[in-house]
């Protein structure tokens, strides 16, 4: 289930509120510009589905998006908990960092942490399957994808060179939660 967990930033051990009403999430974080939607596959996916397979299940949204926001360049990623680099991707994107460009994602299956520090406060957000995340560029935030790692991810870049982050030197990300296995990692290698 998504869920949102906001913080105060000098406060990692409570949260002032904790939704997990997928409008009230969404909602919460457009008060702040982070776009937060939920698509649905126009046909379905099978297991081992190719990256063009993947794409055109959820080409309408994806075509959207592009025509509104100009991206440029869409992917798929995927990550099992089996993956031998899994530790040293998942450092990559621990500290809080920003980019010159939004950073998109939608997750197809399992799960992933975003955390954004945005005007004092942390919004912590597990999103899921169905779940889109828009982070505005130059938004601090990380990316956790927790020890075992579990998803398959939609990108979208307006920067036809992919990632790209600006690290802020700030520890922040290092006080607050981190991720917790996703229970479909189990059933993932």
């Amino acid at each position: 289930m998504s869920r949102l967990r906001i913080y105060d930033d000098a406060n990692h051990d409570t949260p002032v509120a904790v939704l997990e009403d997928h409008a009230a999430i969404a909602a919460a974080l457009g008060t702040v510009g982070v776009r937060f939607e939920q698509w649905e596959a126009n046909q379905p996916i099978q297991p081992g589905a190719t990256q063009d397979e993947v794409i055109a299940a959820y080409r309408s949204d994806i075509d959207r998006l592009m025509q509104e926001n100009g991206y440029q360049a869409v992917d798929v990623i995927s990550l099992k908990p089996d993956h031998p680099d899994r530790a040293a991707f998942r450092s990559k994107f621990l500290n809080e960092h920003t980019h010159s460009e939004d950073e998109v994602r939608f997750f197809v299956a399992g799960a992933g942490q975003f955390t954004l520090h945005i005007n004092g406060q942390v919004y912590e957000v597990l999103c899921e399957k169905g779940d889109l995340i828009g982070v505005p560029d130059g938004t601090p935030h990380w990316f956790d994808m927790s020890v075992s790692p579990y998803f398959v991810a939609i990108r979208l870049f307006t920067n036809t060179e992919g990632w790209v982050a600006k690290f802020t030197g700030e520890d922040i990300a290092e006080r607050f939660p981190r991720m917790d296995p996703h229970p479909s990692a189990a059933n993932a290698s």
